[in-house]
Order: C-alpha cells, then sequence, then structure tokens
C-alpha cells in the first residue's frame, strides 16, 4: 500500500498539473483575444461609407455596432428573437444599419431555432449558442421549446448586392454551425469572390457529427483562397 507522504506527492502532483492546465488555458484565452482585438482592428480600418457590409448573427451588435461606426452600411441578420431586440434598442440611432431578425442559409423558407437547455437562466450568453442546426452540445431540440424563425438565402441576398453595388467589403458569420452549408455553397459558386474579405467562425467542436466535412471544408477554402480573402478564424 502507498505511504501518507506517497499519497500526498502524488495529490500535490495532481494538484499541480491541474494547475498548469488552467495556466494553459487562460494563455489561450489571452492569445485568442489578442488576436481577435488584432483582427478587428483590421477590419475597422479597411471599411469606409459607402461599403457594404453584412453580419450573420449579430447576436446584440458587440461587431455590428465597431462596423456601424466605420459610417458603412452594415446589413445585420439574427434569428434569436431576445438578442435581436437588444440589438434593434442598441443600434437605433444608426441610419446606415438594416437589421432582419431571420436566419440565414442557402435557401429561404423557415426553420426552427433551438435555445440551450439552460437559456431562461441567462438569455444574454445563452442567445449567443441558438441554433438552426441539430445535434450541437447542451440544446434543447424538443418542439416545444424551439421556435419557428424566417431563412433567407444568403447566396441570394450576396448577388443582389453585387448586382446594386459591384462588390460587398466584408462578409463575417459567426451562425452556430450553419456556416457549413453555406461556405460549401460559396466555394462550390465562386460567391467568395466579389467579396473583398470573409471571415467565419466554424463550430466543428459542437457538431462532432459535422467533423468530417468541416475539415474538408476548411482543408478546401485554404487551397482556394488566401487568409487574406476568406479567414474561418475569425473570433
Amino acid at each position: 500500500m502507498a505511504s501518507q507522504s506517497q499519497r500526498m506527492q502524488t495529490t500535490e502532483t495532481e494538484a499541480s498539473q491541474d494547475d498548469l492546465k488552467k495556466q494553459e488555458r487562460r494563455q489561450k484565452r489571452h492569445l485568442r483575444t489578442a488576436f481577435a482585438n488584432g483582427m478587428m482592428q483590421g477590419i475597422l480600418s479597411m471599411l469606409k461609407p459607402g461599403d457594404v457590409v453584412l453580419d450573420c448573427g449579430a447576436n446584440i451588435g458587440d461587431v455590428a455596432e465597431p462596423l456601424a461606426q466605420t459610417g458603412a452600411t452594415v446589413i445585420a441578420f439574427e434569428p434569436d428573437p431576445y438578442a435581436f431586440g437588444r440589438l434593434k434598442k442598441r443600434l437605433a440611432s444608426y441610419d446606415n444599419v438594416m437589421l432582419h431578425n431571420a436566419a440565414v442559409a442557402v435557401d429561404s423558407g423557415t426553420i426552427q431555432l433551438m435555445r440551450t437547455e439552460t437559456f431562461e437562466d441567462d438569455p444574454e450568453s445563452g442567445s449567443v449558442k441558438s441554433t438552426i442546426i441539430k445535434g450541437g452540445r447542451k440544446i434543447d431540440e424538443r418542439d416545444e421549446a424551439s421556435i419557428d424563425v424566417a431563412l433567407l438565402s444568403l447566396p441570394q441576398i450576396i448577388r443582389d448586392l453585387v448586382a446594386e453595388h459591384g462588390e460587398i467589403a466584408l462578409l463575417k458569420m459567426d451562425i452556430e454551425g450553419a456556416e457549413l452549408d453555406l461556405l460549401e455553397h460559396f466555394l462550390a459558386e465562386g460567391l467568395f469572390d466579389p467579396i473583398r474579405l470573409t471571415v467565419a467562425e466554424t463550430h466543428e467542436n459542437k457538431f462532432r457529427d459535422l467533423r468530417p466535412r468541416f475539415a474538408a471544408m476548411r482543408n478546401a477554402v485554404t487551397e482556394a483562397y488566401p487568409i487574406t480573402k476568406v479567414n474561418l478564424d475569425w473570433i
């Protein structure tokens, strides 16, 4: 049997390892924050009045508001009613912003929006995770817990805006898994080409069954476009 001193050493070693892991996680968070801040500042510096910007998954406006402050025309999409209410109130004073209480996808229609299992406990942080894609972690997929929301065709919106303006300055997507179908479609149809910069956060960590598709899509996009054109590591 292990002696008391051996057990104490084991406990101290485990505690030390836990502390090291916590420190590593903190460092990674700091690096991500620094990277995100730098990326955001770079994006803001390239925008000017007259530019067209699409913010898909605008949530409560933490990104949409700085984008609007550049003078660019911001078209923002947010399907969660709670987040959209906050977004609408926050951006009410900007006449260069157009808001849509809708999700985006390849085709238009209606769809069920699913929320986290603990949404009612903390709607603000919970609304960030609302999704139209089944299979996400800790998402309540029951029909009675879901909300019917409008679904707009992002490819058609892109085509219409390009026909009117010639190009789109920025497309930002943070849409909790729904980006996969869109990114695959954009790649197949060449829809990245008329967009000066596309940034997207991919959510393969939340949708285990979709990881092979996410990996294949990432590889294909990386081969086709430089990171200065299509960046899949948004904040």
